[in-house]
């Protein structure tokens, strides 16, 4: 049945957004730039897809059908999840584009993260971030979109900020998660794990949560 709920969001919910912000993993070939800023419109694109959900009284329609609502709001994360799983994958491809044209002076990022394997960690925390405050938030009442959206935006750009901070006040996490690849990999992989996990697990809480929130709400 979630296979099912998949192609009808697909077919109904599917923004242009969706699509057109794949296209920002270029971001890391822009000059010292704040790369984690394409995680933040991932996000932008899930807004518009519940808003158009919203505006088409897709929550109702989809509840007329032979599902249960736990199973309506676990189909939407999962869809939203593919596009940003497409992201991480695009990113983490732009980003060994730029290793091997680049010389290692034009990879270093001075604006923030170097498009390495720890800033694919960053996207992974970011985009967890988004998910475990958005999804509850929005499944409480779908007809409320906008401050979900701009609370969990928030939360991520205080997180970039952070990470920018550290780039210029912590020497440590400058040397070790800044550098170009293949330097320091050892530490990069475990900061990339830790980012993925996160990602999977805020991701499954969302679900859990925003399940739980949705078969609650009187439609």
């Amino acid at each position: 049945m979630i296979f099912k709920l998949l192609k009808k969001e697909f077919s109904l919910c599917l923004h242009l957004t969706c699509i057109m912000f794949l296209a920002f993993a270029a971001f890391v070939f822009i000059p010292n730039y704040p790369y984690e800023v394409m995680f933040f419109f991932s996000g932008l694109s899930v807004f518009f897809v519940c808003l158009t959900a919203r505006e088409n009284q897709d929550a109702a329609f989809t509840c007329t059908l032979p599902v249960n609502k736990r199973q309506v709001a676990v189909s939407r994360i999962l869809f939203c999840v593919i596009f940003q799983a497409l992201l991480l994958m695009l990113a983490g491809i732009t980003a060994a584009i730029k290793e091997a044209c680049f010389s290692l002076e034009a990879q270093l990022n001075y604006a923030g993260s170097t498009a390495n394997l720890a800033f694919l960690g960053h996207g992974g925390v970011l985009l967890g971030i988004f998910n475990l405050i958005f999804f509850p938030w929005y499944f409480k009442n779908p007809t409320k979109v906008g401050v979900p959206f701009v609370t969990a935006a928030a939360v991520q750009f205080i997180v970039i900020a952070l990470l920018i901070a550290l780039r210029f006040t912590a020497p440590v996490y400058s040397d070790l998660l800044v550098s170009p690849d293949p330097a320091n990999m050892d530490v990069k992989a475990i900061f990339f794990s830790v980012g993925i996990a996160f990602y999977f697990g805020a991701t499954a809480l969302s679900c859990y949560l925003s399940s739980r929130q949705f078969e609650k709400t009187d439609l």
